[in-house]
């Protein structure tokens, strides 16, 4: 007598939590590839799609324009002219990035963003590296993986 319960409640147990997964919503797609902007600005042949060579041209003019971003940062933060940023010469940094992005956004002048003056900054761009800074395609470099600056506008801190 026990044996037919057991079955039937396995079987209650089993189908309800198949039902349960089949209502569960969807997660959209995340894009794949380069944002529309990129495409646009490196698709030399106009055929919407980067070929090998336009994706070589892609990474190489972004490498250089991290370069030139990280010798401003350099130029303009880095007191003591050692190369790098230090943790005192970052937090400069990332509290002049912040008060820039305040001057830009705050629209009511209260000194604070609202949900709404958020919603109109730019999202910042994507970095590879799996769930919450775990190594994936971006390798340990991921956000906040070892060695990795604390934004992708920031130079590596010593």
């Amino acid at each position: 007598m026990k044996t037919p319960r057991c079955i039937t409640l396995g079987a209650l147990i089993g189908s309800s939590l198949i039902v349960s997964a089949q209502d569960a919503p969807k997660r959209p797609m995340r894009p794949q590839g380069p944002p529309p902007e990129m495409v646009k600005e490196f698709d030399k042949d106009n055929d919407g799609k980067l070929s090998d060579d336009e994706k070589k041209s892609m990474r190489e003019a972004m490498r250089a324009r991290r370069e030139a971003r990280r010798k401003e940062m350099l130029a303009k933060y880095d007191a003591d002219g050692d190369g790098k940023l230090s943790e005192e010469e970052a937090k400069k940094a990332r509290a002049d990035r912040r008060a820039k992005m305040l001057k830009k956004f705050d629209t009511d002048g209260d000194g604070k963003l609202s949900d709404e003056e958020r919603a109109k900054m730019p999202k910042p761009p994507r970095r590879q590296g799996g769930p919450r800074g775990k190594p994936g395609p971006g390798g340990r470099r991921g956000p906040g993986g070892p060695g990795a600056p604390e934004s992708p506008q920031d130079p590596p801190v010593k």
